[in-house]
């Protein structure tokens, strides 16, 4: 058994009820070392996921002129559909082998975030695509608050902490293929690099590819069960810690050579604070062990547009 199994948190949410101090504990000491989690039990419906699933291959196997036909240029792909040999990780020369679909929060109309969270868009082709779709962003984002609230006791903040910090966040599910790839393929699909929101609950992550930069600059590979979710910690949140709470770089690489001419599909769901909501180190992140790296206050607005400018999406 690798280090990675032995030492990632693998739990499940149900201990979250159970055991609230006890999960807080391991899900927060996990983070702290890897940045990274596997949670069971954690309350969307598997056949859900499966409708889900299905909708989205649905989806990336139409003709390449209907995909692009939902492509806002200009929008920095935060709405539809972003075409393949797009997003570039930062710091990165070659685009990552992947194309992807983005769906965010419903705002009813003359809500005070409309300006900064542009409407939903979706395909005509796919029957029930957008029920589906915001079924699943529901069941996230409540999966989300349950292991918001584990992190908030973790860093022996209230329970609730997070509650109104994440309220008609900006969050969004993205639906991602990487298509199959040839045998000279470069070697990584998603190129390395950090989330930019406060966490990110991954669905998909079965089919072998996803890795972790550990702390002791080796590459580990991340493998969760059927159905079970990846969670990591996003730069928002390591900002808002002080770094205590980790943003791991992580990336996707090729398959092995029997693998390559199948597609790889996930589901993330990368959940944001409120727009509005000013990013400052928490006071009980700083100690004069742990100085403040971080003395300037941000919006998580600002915050998402510097990153998406170094990602290439705006």
């Amino acid at each position: 058994m690798s280090t990675l199994a032995r030492s990632i948190a693998s739990v499940s949410l149900n201990a979250s009820r159970t055991d609230p101090e006890g999960f807080a504990r391991e899900l927060g000491e996990s983070f702290e070392r890897y940045g990274f989690a596997i949670i069971a039990d954690h309350g969307i419906p598997a056949d859900l996921i499966a409708r889900a699933e299905a909708k989205a291959r649905a989806f990336f196997a139409l003709p390449e002129e209907v995909k692009r036909s939902y492509h806002i240029a200009g929008g920095g792909g935060a709405r539809g559909y972003t075409p393949f040999g797009i997003e570039t990780a930062k710091g990165a020369t070659a685009h990552d082998l992947k194309e992807f679909w983005h769906v965010g929060r419903e705002l009813p109309e003359g809500h005070r975030f409309a300006e900064v969270m542009a409407p939903n868009v979706w395909p005509k082709e796919v029957d029930s695509f957008r029920d589906t779709f915001l079924e699943l962003f529901a069941a996230f984002d409540t999966a989300g608050l349950r292991i918001l609230e584990a992190i908030a006791r973790h860093l022996g903040l209230r329970p609730d902490f997070f509650e109104d910090t994440v309220e008609d966040g900006n969050s969004v599910l993205r639906l991602l293929h990487y298509p199959p790839v040839s045998g000279d393929a470069p070697g990584v699909r998603a190129g390395a690099h950090e989330d930019i929101n406060t966490i990110t609950l991954l669905l998909g992550a079965e089919e072998a590819g996803l890795q972790l930069l550990d702390r002791d600059g080796e590459w580990l590979p991340v493998s969760p069960k059927e159905g079970e979710l990846v969670v990591n910690i996003g730069d928002m949140l390591q900002r808002l810690t002080n770094n205590v709470l980790k943003s791991t770089s992580h990336r996707v690489v090729n398959p092995p050579a029997e693998r390559r001419g199948h597609s790889r599909y996930s589901m993330p769901f990368f959940l944001h604070f409120r727009p509005d909501y000013l990013i400052e180190t928490l006071p009980s992140c700083i100690s004069d062990e742990r100085p403040n790296l971080y003395p300037e206050p941000i919006t998580a607005h600002d915050f998402l547009l510097q990153r998406l400018r170094e990602i290439k999406l705006v």
